[in-house]
């Protein structure tokens, strides 16, 4: 359970709103937000330092509804609640609604609101390369990544070469796995890797051919997730050791949420099969 700074009913004028009179004439907007955080550091040394200064947020939502103009509350909150959290790194996670008592509704109300939540998700992602300078491509990913104001990039394993997966015949390849903190749904990061997978040239000919950069969502928090074009925890990762291997250099106890092994509990048991294979064909 985290820690919360409360802010309740600030009230900014601001010009939001799909109708020409709203864009034009403005009118008053009330935020109310939960900040989960760690408070213990400020809590033991007294300083400002150690705290998220909740009068800077106040001022920072107020620039930020003045100077941005949408049409929907929706686009409001998702935009702000992430800037917020940008902005100020020691919030884990923000709990934001944005009020609208002026709302163009032909009825009586008092008002009506959206109210969003945001975080910051751990993830880890593999990457594999065999075109190009693979070790410079991914390189050049994670110092993308990293400056992407919607990511943090905590840790990076060393760089590990493997053998090819999928018996097409082909060089061996680079592989890593980091850690990263998003602000990105699983499917908004799909996509941002994606995005960085073309920019290093990227193309989709081969199932399992050669590539210039591979970027795959490991672990996503501990999220189980099943879409026809993306499924978390990877499917396949339990069985790959180019993937466990560099894995276990910087998350070794992180529990798989469906199997419920370990990064080394899984890399042990395929060194197990492995040895039992290679016994049954010497026999």
């Amino acid at each position: 359970m985290m820690d919360e700074i409360i802010i309740s009913g600030l009230k900014i004028f601001a010009w939001h709103g799909v109708y020409e009179e709203e864009q034009e004439k403005g009118q008053t907007f009330v935020i109310n937000a939960k900040l989960r955080l760690d408070t213990s550091a400020a809590g033991e040394s007294d300083s400002l330092e150690d705290c998220v200064d909740y009068g800077k947020v106040c001022l920072f939502i107020n620039d930020f509804m003045r100077i941005n103009r949408y049409n929907v509350l929706e686009a409001v909150a998702n935009h702000l609640a992430r800037k917020i959290m940008v902005k100020f790194p020691l919030i884990q996670s923000i709990e934001l609604e944005i009020g609208k008592p002026e709302a163009p509704i032909p009825l009586p109300f008092d008002s009506v609101s959206v109210k969003v939540e945001r975080s910051w998700h751990k993830t880890y992602i593999a990457t594999g390369s065999n075109l190009g300078d693979s070790e410079e491509i991914i390189r050049n990913a994670l110092e993308n990544l990293d400056a992407d104001e919607n990511c943090r990039v905590l840790r990076s394993s060393k760089m590990y070469r493997s053998k090819p997966y999928g018996g097409v015949e082909q060089d061996n390849f680079y592989n890593s796995v980091f850690c990263l903190e998003t602000l990105y749904s699983p499917i908004e990061l799909l996509t941002r890797l994606q995005q960085e997978e073309k920019e290093a040239g990227r193309e989709r000919i081969v199932r399992w051919g050669p590539r210039t950069l591979d970027l795959d969502i490991i672990y996503y928090d501990d999220l189980i997730l099943e879409r026809d074009h993306l499924r978390i925890p990877h499917r396949d990762m339990s069985s790959r050791d180019f993937v466990l291997l560099p894995l276990s250099e910087i998350a070794p106890y992180k529990r798989h949420p469906i199997l419920g092994l370990t990064t080394l509990e899984m890399l042990a048991r395929i060194k197990e099969n492995y040895v039992l294979t290679m016994k049954e064909e010497n026999e």
